[in-house]
């Protein structure tokens, strides 16, 4: 059940003057020129001015090079490449800091986001929508075991991160300036900008759309790295872990005091018992395993913490290629960007 939104009175407005559309690229070597073609061709039907900004996320095969020729032969194209790979989250991240638009885009470069519903989001976005997120209905080409992981994943993420994180939602979205500067003053190590952007607010809605066949090439996110991903959606983003841990702790204990009841009366009533197993290897590995599950846990945010206190940039950036005119100040703010060392919410362009 969808949770309560809080009430937003929206105010109409035109086109941005520029939309950004962020793409993150990893080892999309066979897809790149499809979404060439496919961006392309979208852009001839936007009433505004778009600029497309691809990171490049340490791709080890020729990514960068049909990036680059692609950003010669349309000025509209920015190459973000990353000194090595960060990640996708981190990447998304650095695409966002360093578009310009009034509105922008996330999406991936495997064309499963159809870039033609960007138009629906646009269609929101002038109702006075900040975020208009793509909410998938159909997965074209996925397994039952996707389809399933999936389901359980997002509603999942409900419990443990945020009530309003909309469900069967991906990165793909439109966010507006103003929401975009908030996220981006959300500077944590470990990012899940799904539940960021849920967390920060401004008007929401959906776009419903069926989720496309990968284009060309092989998933770049496999079941162990959605694990990984809930995992530090959940460590990162709630305490809701630790309090399961401690729960965790209290049943185990009760279900050792049980045990111990259990062995008492079989004792009383002369039944066999095999004498020293309860009391011993049960009780003690009851508690030994409840101790070790919250250490672990507990070990997780501390660990989390360590991470954070070092305060290292989220993202390095190599090369900017295609990067737009700029004046004397705005590349002096910038170079901390480059050297990924500020914290500071990029300017509003």
């Amino acid at each position: 059940m969808a949770s309560k939104q809080p009430y937003f009175q929206l105010t109409p407005r035109g086109f941005p003057q520029t939309l950004s559309i962020v793409v993150t690229t990893y080892n999309e070597q066979e897809a790149l020129p499809f979404l060439r073609q496919r961006l392309t061709a979208f852009l001839a039907t936007l009433p505004c001015r778009a600029e497309i900004l691809m990171v490049n996320d340490g791709s080890s095969d020729l990514s960068l090079k049909h990036l680059i020729e692609w950003s010669n032969a349309d000025p509209r194209v920015r190459v973000l490449n990353l000194a090595r790979n960060f990640g996708h989250q981190a990447a998304a991240t650095a695409g966002l800091d360093h578009a310009t638009g009034e509105a922008v885009v996330l999406m991936d470069a495997d064309l499963q986001d159809p870039p033609e519903v960007i138009a629906q989001m646009l269609d929101e976005y002038r109702k006075g929508y900040d975020v208009v997120y793509g909410r998938r209905t159909k997965r074209a080409g996925e397994t039952a075991f996707k389809k399933a992981t999936a389901w359980v994943f997002y509603r999942l993420m409900r419990i443990l991160i945020h009530p309003d994180l909309p469900s069967d939602v991906g990165d793909f979205r439109l966010v507006s300036r103003a929401c975009l500067n908030a996220l981006l003053s959300m500077r944590e190590t470990h990012r899940f900008l799904r539940g960021m952007v849920a967390w920060v607010g401004f008007p929401q809605t959906a776009v419903d759309y069926t989720r496309d066949i990968r284009v060309a090439g092989e998933t770049k996110y496999p079941i162990s790295k959605m694990v990984a991903l809930a995992w530090t959606a959940a460590v990162s983003f709630s305490p809701t872990p630790l309090r399961l841990s401690f729960g965790l702790g209290i049943l185990i204990a009760a279900i050792g005091m049980l045990q111990a009841v259990n062995a008492v009366i079989r004792s009383i009533l002369g039944l066999h018992l095999v004498e020293g197993w309860s009391s011993i290897i049960v009780v003690n590995c009851l508690v030994g395993g409840s101790v070790l599950i919250s250490i672990g846990v507990l070990g997780e945010y501390v660990g989390r913490i360590f991470e954070s206190i070092k305060e290292r940039p989220l993202y390095i950036v190599a090369s900017n290629i295609n990067r737009p005119a700029e004046s004397v100040s705005t590349q002096l703010a910038a170079l901390g960007d480059v050297l990924a060392v500020s914290k500071e919410v990029p300017v509003e362009k």
